[in-house]
């Protein structure tokens, strides 16, 4: 969660570190349109469907890179990423049974999505305002990991495990708004936007899907559904000529 804070942190601070920023395009190269762009975004995701029934929400970030075929950047090549925590939980338990309660740490379970996709994306050139859609295929990781940490909050985790994975072939439709604006040799863009992940059906767990037994075996609950969902971005992109 730290780094997903830290990269959220990230997000904001990189635009608006940009100095000397004036919106629309200039007379000084800024009307070619590039040549290829990348961007990052802090992201929120909604269940939809059966994967509703069983997850709530999700928080995480993506990122994307981007090459234009034709001059004027409609029709371009998309490549992006992205990672998603759908659950969480965090119990303070003892380091081992041998120590007792006199050592406590922090035993964090994280349910999570990764996920790629490569495909086409038509964007409407504009000063102000550059609106896009896009689609594309890849797939989704979906993994629950538990990790034990010091109970500071500066602490790093020590141990971790994989407890339950799956993979599944996605498809995606993607659609937003760019906002663009520029430094002195730099255009960037507010990226505003949203896709469906098509992730059809998968096993994962969710949040409790694991039960722990007295004599210290654990139990996976998993759960086989769709498990499709929207993400909702805000971010930035910066051209690259």
């Amino acid at each position: 969660m730290k780094r997903l804070l830290s990269f959220a942190a990230l997000i904001l601070v990189i635009p608006a570190a940009a100095s000397a920023q004036r919106f629309g395009r200039g007379d000084d190269g800024f009307d070619r349109a590039p040549r290829a762009s990348a961007g990052a975004s802090f992201s929120y995701g909604r269940p939809v469907g059966d994967f509703l029934h069983y997850v709530e929400q999700g928080f995480g970030f993506d990122a994307f890179v981007r090459g234009n075929v034709d001059p004027q950047g409609v029709l371009s090549f998309r490549l992006d990423g992205g990672y998603l925590i759908y659950g969480r939980e965090t119990f303070r338990v003892p380091l081992s049974g041998t120590i007792g309660g006199r050592i406590l740490v922090d035993l964090t379970t994280n349910n999570n999505i990764v996920w790629m996709g490569f495909g086409p994306q038509l964007t409407l050139p504009g000063r102000y305002f550059r609106p896009y859609a896009n689609a594309a295929i890849g797939f989704s990781y979906f993994f629950t990991e538990s990790s034990v940490e010091g109970s500071n909050s500066d602490n790093e985790p020590f141990a971790s495990t994989t407890n339950y994975s799956d993979a599944t072939f996605r498809y995606g439709f993607g659609w937003g708004l760019l906002i663009p604006f520029q430094t002195r040799t730099t255009e960037w863009a507010i990226d505003l936007g949203a896709a469906y992940h098509g992730n059809g059906q998968v096993r994962y767990l969710r949040e409790g899907g694991i039960e722990d037994r007295p004599d210290g075996s654990i139990v996976l609950h998993p759960i086989q559904s769709d498990a499709n969902l929207l993400t909702y971005r805000l971010g930035f992109s910066v051209s690259l000529r």
